[in-house]
């Protein structure tokens, strides 16, 4: 296939200026994402050894735990850096998740744990997720994260930083746009509410979506000690913040305190 058409910014910041390996390991609230994420898409997944496709996998972060469960795993994700590490933990090869090489039906499962993130169009959007649903088996599963709206407003004032003119004025205009241009320290990024993200999985074809919060509403918390101690919070109030996530989830309204949300659907059949 052609080579995948990833803005600049996006490639420059996973290549040279981010170490994504270590995103969900290195912090209290990136363990947090790892956990729920994992609790999340187990009560979901087929019965291993069912074949699944890690559209943007990065390093292969959850390719890992996945082949740790059995599962038959390949990754594509468009930045070299990354597949050079995630060849390492199962097949992985650049690819773009709008235009998959993979053949119709040919995956009981699809994850799109990263790809949101970057496709600030939305028609780009639903050309992955209809890529992710064309190759799945009907009936097969397609499981997408993406970054909540308001994760911007909980994190820089976890951070204490948000009433400074800069941060303060960057933020609001996430708010009120859902994009960020990447200037300052993230990249190119999309912000969705839940029931957005919702929309787009039904437009793509996909049935029987549900859309929860990963972190809960207690992960600032975490990044707030975390932060001020400059050491990692103690376990009990990770533990505390996982209970939280788990309380939250048969409350729509408190969807938006989550820093990521991840949407569940099924493909006809």
């Amino acid at each position: 296939m052609a080579s995948p058409q990833l803005a600049p910014e996006v490639s420059t910041f996973y290549t040279h200026v981010y170490d994504e390996d270590a995103r969900l390991t290195s912090s209290a609230d990136g363990r947090l994402e790892l956990l729920r994420t994992q609790e999340l898409l187990r009560r979901f997944l087929p019965q291993a050894p069912a074949r699944v496709l890690d559209v943007g996998g990065g390093t292969g972060v959850h390719a890992r735990w996945l082949v740790g469960d059995g599962y038959a795993v390949d990754l594509v994700d468009p930045v070299v850096r990354h597949v050079e590490q995630a060849r390492r933990v199962c097949a992985a090869a650049l690819g773009d998740a709008r235009q998959l090489d993979a053949g119709d039906g040919a995956y009981d499962v699809v994850t799109l744990l990263g790809p949101l993130y970057h496709l600030p169009d939305r028609d780009d959007r639903l050309r992955a997720l209809r890529e992710a649903a064309r190759v799945v088996r009907p009936g097969g599963l397609v499981a997408a994260a993406a970054i909540n709206r308001y994760a911007s407003l909980f994190e820089h004032t976890a951070l204490a930083h948000l009433h400074t003119p800069r941060l303060r004025d960057s933020i609001a205009d996430i708010l009120t746009t859902a994009t960020y241009d990447g200037r300052r320290g993230f990249t190119v990024s999309y912000f969705h509410r839940a029931e957005e993200l919702a929309a787009e999985l039904r437009t793509a074809g996909l049935r029987d979506v549900q859309v929860f919060g990963v972190e809960g509403p207690s992960w600032s918390l975490l990044k707030a000690v975390e932060h001020a101690t400059g050491a990692p919070p103690d376990d009990t109030l990770v533990q505390s913040a996982l209970t939280a996530a788990r309380l939250a989830e048969p409350y729509p309204e408190l969807l938006a305190a989550s820093s990521h949300l991840l949407a569940v659907g099924h493909t006809p059949g």
